[in-house]
């Protein structure tokens, strides 16, 4: 992948082990939308630079092949659809998503886009978040063409959908280049309040395509990844501005979130809003069950740092000892921390509810 690929919304909250313990008795189809964090194979078939399509990525899945997800195994949504007991949602672009599959639901991620249209624009070719939403309106045609318009409906309504943007929209445009365009055209807050604007609108078309149950990430510790320590960060302390970028961006998102929800009159929105613990896992990994917060496992450089993940990079022997798998991406134990937390996190995490409490929620009113 590209080294400026972000991670976003990776903070957890407490100490277990990988697999997310949490299940959720639910049928209902898996909608995902964003970046690397959540892409888990779609940018294999584009002609782009930011790929996970060869190893050491998938180091520790069944197979031990890279998957197109930029982790060493499982991302956020594969152990979402293990809580969902489902199998996992395939690529959009794959030629398998046809059939029963499509009740599946499908992944329309697309590692290095973000809220802007000119976010990510080094890596030419990605599926940016308006093509994303359009692919979902294709997605609907494929799938009323099998179940018919009325069961299409349904599924779409009673779905999941996953978020998971905003953080690139920082590192690969705001301060991807010292004076980049958008840095001369706004101040940071008024930035922050742009995204905030530009993200209500994605949201509502969302919600005016059928999404009801929405899961919405904030933004992780941009400034605390070990790409940035490489690059910016030569003491090992997270990179202030970064972090300020992070504090801004994070509340907004929850209050944008608490407004929409009021608009539709209904809970269609819920906001992991986990920059709140990224001091407590920063300073102490040890009490989360890791051995380092700053070193990647695979990597190059201060931190495994700089550079791509390959087969040339240095690579840890035990990835659940390391909260990080690349320059920005957590690890898949990490990921499974962070899906605990979506899924059985206190109200200080999750807002307005956890995703548990949301789908008991959404069975008791149709029961």
């Amino acid at each position: 992948m590209a080294p400026s690929i972000v991670l976003v919304s990776w903070m957890v909250l407490g100490l277990v082990m990988a697999t997310s313990t949490t299940q959720v008795e639910a049928a209902r189809a898996f909608f995902v939308f964003g970046d690397s964090l959540v892409d888990n194979g779609n940018n294999n078939f584009l002609a782009t630079t930011a790929r996970a399509d060869s190893p050491p990525y998938g180091i520790d899945t069944p197979s031990r092949r890279a998957t197109g997800r930029f982790s060493n195994g499982k991302n956020i949504p594969d152990f979402i659809s293990d809580a969902l007991g489902s199998e996992p949602t395939l690529p959009y672009l794959s030629p398998e998503l046809k059939g029963d599959r499509l009740l599946v639901g499908a992944n329309f991620a697309s590692a290095g886009i973000g809220i802007l249209n000119d976010t990510g624009v080094q890596f030419i070719n990605i599926i940016r978040m308006y093509k994303q939403l359009k692919y979902f309106q294709q997605y609907q045609t494929r799938l009323a063409d099998l179940v018919g318009y009325e069961e299409a409906q349904r599924i779409v309504n009673d779905a999941l959908v996953l978020i998971t943007v905003g953080g690139n929209d920082f590192v690969n445009n705001y301060y991807l280049v010292p004076f980049s365009p958008r840095s001369r055209q706004f101040s940071l807050p008024d930035y922050v309040r742009y995204l905030i604007s530009e993200y209500r609108k994605l949201l509502m078309r969302l919600y005016d395509l059928g999404a009801r149950k929405v899961l919405v990430t904030g933004t992780g510790p941009m400034g605390c990844v070990p790409a940035e320590l490489a690059m910016r960060s030569p003491s090992g302390q997270c990179v202030t501005e970064l972090q300020r970028a992070a504090a801004l961006y994070n509340p907004q998102l929850v209050q944008m979130i608490n407004e929409l929800n009021s608009q539709y009159g209904a809970n269609i929105f819920i906001a992991a809003n986990t920059e709140q613990k990224t001091n407590d896992f920063i300073t102490n990994p040890t009490a989360y069950g890791f051995t380092t917060s700053k070193v990647a496992c695979c990597g190059q450089g201060p931190y495994n740092g700089l550079g791509l993940c390959t087969m040339l990079s240095n690579l840890c022997p035990n990835r659940d000892e390391y909260a990080f798998w690349d320059p920005f991406h957590p690890s898949e134990r990490a990921n499974g921390i962070i899906v605990d937390m979506i899924l059985s996190g206190s109200s200080n995490y999750m807002s307005p509810m956890n995703l548990s409490s949301l789908l008991a929620l959404d069975s008791n009113t149709r029961t």
